[in-house]
């Protein structure tokens, strides 16, 4: 748990343009305090007052940071970005706006071996990758899994500097990688070479309203 709350502190500290030695005396500490406890784990955990400090400047859940919540369990806080993928252009880089957040079990994502830090949320925009994907579900990427380790599965990558949403089938032995639209009224790219993509990370869970 210490580590997610390292690993979801770091997050927060890149999201926002933030530094280690400005967060360490806001915290009335030496100006390695915050950069040894990410880095080190050096404390193992935030002192309780720290903890609160640093969750009010950044306006999350004390849980986040390897607090309790009201229900007794600490949740990992995710960012949705101000993004979506499939269809028209877009980006997912590391200014990208976050415009909410949303709440996952660390068990959970230990479980799947996410890394909270290489999380993102975004929405799909159009019917593409319909059935499996529909227009307004959110999807849970994880960048932390992209090339070199490419293999099969639900990928957001850039196409003719689109941002979209596709299913990859890699054929690792010639080099070249398949990407497919579900919906089969949409394009696909039957025989592309690897190192043409531009793979952003593989699509891990979808959320979706149900009418």
């Amino acid at each position: 748990m210490d580590a997610d709350a390292r690993g979801a502190l770091e997050a927060l500290i890149r999201e926002r343009r933030e530094d280690y030695a400005s967060l360490s005396r806001l915290l009335g500490r030496n100006s390695a305090y915050v950069q040894q406890f990410i880095k080190r784990g050096v404390p193992k955990k935030l002192d309780e007052e720290d903890r609160r400090t640093l969750a009010r400047y950044f306006g999350v859940s004390e849980a986040l940071l390897g607090g309790r919540d009201e229900e007794g369990e600490t949740l990992i806080s995710v960012p949705v970005l101000d993004v979506r993928a499939s269809a028209g252009p877009g980006a997912f880089a590391d200014d990208e706006r976050t415009r909410s957040r949303m709440r996952f079990d660390p068990s959970w994502l230990r479980g799947l071996r996410l890394d909270p830090a290489q999380l993102s949320v975004i929405q799909v925009v159009g019917d593409s990758m319909s059935p499996t994907l529909d227009d307004g579900d959110d999807i849970l990427v994880d960048r932390g899994d992209a090339a070199p380790g490419l293999r099969d599965g639900i990928y957001v990558l850039r196409l003719d500097g689109a941002l979209n949403v596709k299913r990859l089938i890699v054929d690792r032995a010639r080099g070249r990688v398949s990407v497919k639209s579900d919906n089969p009224a949409y394009t696909s790219w039957p025989t592309l070479e690897l190192s043409r993509l531009d793979v952003i990370g593989r699509v891990v869970w979808a959320g979706r309203r149900l009418a």
